[in-house]
């Protein structure tokens, strides 16, 4: 057996501050993907794999029993999948920021749930909250609390915008440009990346007033122009409001960037060849970089692996 593959995302813009009603803007990834398969002879990964799913199964027949009016599945069959070797083959490192636990769970959602809201139905704004809260509910069993965005987009494969908490839609995102030298990319740390520590540093941080009022004056104004920058495709104004979101970030989310990156952080905000944004909750994993010239980022950045993401 071989399921659909489920694809990787990013979430350009909105990390944290989503928690606090930011914008944000989500996009599939498409250079990794992930599948729910069975085989005879499984590798060491797979039987891990399959470990976590069984995990995962006994979390989800309690949260079926617990509020049935959410989400039902099949357990039987999937029970019987898992006990007779299913995993999730998937190509997406974890602790990365591109959602590797959301195209699992969009995986299973896809493959097991009842009355299943599709993509090919008219995705109202109601049906998009629906599914975020059923994928909320399924991903917490990875991340303790989880916004069930990264599912979300996973399952669609359509970039979403989020207005607010209870508002989000499907959006177009201008078209990519592969001649262009302005460009998204993802520099690899090579430090994997934990979200619930980072999470809760986050949370800590906002007890303190003067945090709150910098997210609020500073980090979500400026996230909330990127988003209405890149979706109207005015990247002079994009590339200026990314600079006051990289420098805001440096200065108040340190915890959430490795040390070794403060540096190149400060470079490319001193140089204005590239702009560093975290990429999920940070601690590692990919760093989101925004440059206006690909070529300039590339010699300034020589010894790190650059990923274009997406090209304009």
């Amino acid at each position: 057996m071989k399921g659909p593959l489920f694809y990787s995302k990013i979430l350009l813009f909105g990390e944290y501050g989503i928690i606090r009603d930011s914008k944000g803007l989500s996009i599939p990834y498409n250079f990794y993907n992930g599948a729910l398969k069975k085989e005879e002879n499984p590798s060491e990964e797979a039987i891990k794999s399959n470990g976590h799913l069984k995990r995962f199964v006994t979390y989800l027949e309690t949260l079926q029993n617990e509020q049935p009016d959410l989400v039902t599945f099949d357990l039987a069959t999937l029970k019987n999948d898992v006990e007779t070797g299913m995993y999730f083959d998937s190509s997406i490192p974890q602790g990365y920021g591109v959602g590797s636990s959301g195209a699992l769970v969009a995986a299973i959602y896809d493959k097991y749930a009842h009355n299943k809201i599709t993509v090919l139905e008219n995705l109202t704004r109601e049906k998009l909250l629906q599914l975020k809260n059923i994928f909320s509910q399924m991903e917490s069993f990875f991340h303790g609390k989880s916004s069930g965005l990264d599912p979300l987009n996973s399952y669609l494969s359509i970039p979403i915008l989020i207005n607010s908490k209870d508002n989000i839609e499907a959006t177009g995102i201008p078209t990519q440009s592969f001649d262009g030298k302005g460009a998204v990319f993802l520099l690899d740390s090579g430090i994997v990346g934990e979200t619930a520590p980072m999470v809760n540093i986050f949370m800590e941080s906002l007890k303190d007033k003067g945090f709150r009022a910098m997210l609020k004056n500073q980090f979500v104004k400026y996230t909330d122009a990127c988003v209405e920058n890149f979706l109207g495709g005015d990247m002079k104004s994009l590339f200026m409001n990314t600079k006051k979101l990289s420098k805001v970030v440096l200065n108040n989310f340190k915890p959430m960037i490795p040390e070794q990156f403060h540096g190149i952080w400060q470079q490319g905000i001193d140089s204005n060849d590239y702009y560093l944004k975290l990429c999920g909750s940070g601690g590692g994993g990919y760093i989101l970089g925004f440059t206006e010239d690909l070529e300039k980022a590339r010699a300034s950045l020589k010894d790190y692996k650059l990923e274009v993401v997406y090209q304009f």
